[in-house]
């Protein structure tokens, strides 16, 4: 059965999309079979994996709207390794229509429930608000990583995200976990960056990521290519980076497994 994890930050710019389109690859060349379901209404994720988010094939709108059964909608992205659920535009008449819905908080889930015994991950790329599709997929998921800029704003922004989890996890998913905090576009040269890095170690001890994604022109470049950095160049820092990233997310999730046993 999948782990259903939620890539969240309301601050855009952060790394989200990257961080999605990468880690679902690098957990699938470790032989993991991953759904990427892609939530933000501006379809980065989507295009970034080389898929038209303007073709007529179903997207994440009408699995919300429950048009479509999720397996219609969900396309085989052969040369990243990892199944996508589209998205584009659509989405934003989706959160509209969501608004005014019975559960409409429970959308994704009831989706996702469907196709869970298919996958090991389903990472969702989360639009960078704190709205109702976002909150679909902190609803959905059971965990949640957030890429965090080590900048000036960050741990403000940080702070509002942690208090929409703990709302959600009160109200609608009492599962729902911070499965880690990653440290994204870093710069070991920048002393805010190491200022506010050793902030969030003093903080969450347990809870950020060892492995940093650096400032990479590599990581930048992929996404006009329509591939993850780690097909467009296995070898930059950005794609070995992320490769740590997945070892280390699957070495912690089997610890945790072990230990609940």
């Amino acid at each position: 059965m999948a782990r259903i994890i939620a890539i969240a930050n309301q601050k855009g710019g952060v790394g989200k999309t990257t961080t999605c389109v990468n880690l679902a690859a690098a957990l699938a060349m470790n032989r993991r079979r991953i759904l990427l379901v892609d939530l933000d209404p501006q379809g980065n994720a989507t295009v970034g994996c080389g898929v038209d988010k303007d073709s007529d094939r179903p997207t994440g709108y009408e699995v919300l709207m429950d048009q479509v059964n999720i397996r219609e909608a969900i396309v085989t992205v052969e040369e990243c390794g990892f199944d996508l659920l589209p998205g584009n535009g659509d989405l934003t008449a989706a959160e509209v229509a969501l608004m005014d819905a019975q559960g409409r908080e429970q959308h994704l889930r009831r989706q996702l429930a469907r196709i869970r015994q298919d996958y090991d991950y389903i990472l969702i790329d989360c639009p960078p608000s704190l709205n109702i599709l976002t909150i679909n997929a902190l609803v959905a998921a059971h965990g949640v990583l957030i890429p965090i800029q080590c900048e000036y704003y960050a741990l403000e922004g940080l702070t509002a995200l942690l208090n929409t989890i703990s709302r959600v996890q009160q109200s609608a998913n009492r599962e729902l976990q911070i499965q880690g905090l990653l440290r994204t576009m870093f710069d070991p040269r920048n002393n805010l960056a190491n200022q506010v890095g050793a902030q969030l170690l003093r903080h969450f001890p347990k809870q950020v990521y060892s492995t940093q994604i650096p400032r990479n022109v590599r990581l930048a470049e992929a996404p006009s290519h329509g591939q993850p950095a780690i097909q467009y160049d296995r070898y930059s820092r950005g794609s070995l980076a992320y490769m740590a990233l997945a070892s280390e997310l699957i070495r912690k999730d089997m610890q945790v497994t072990a230990a609940s046993a």
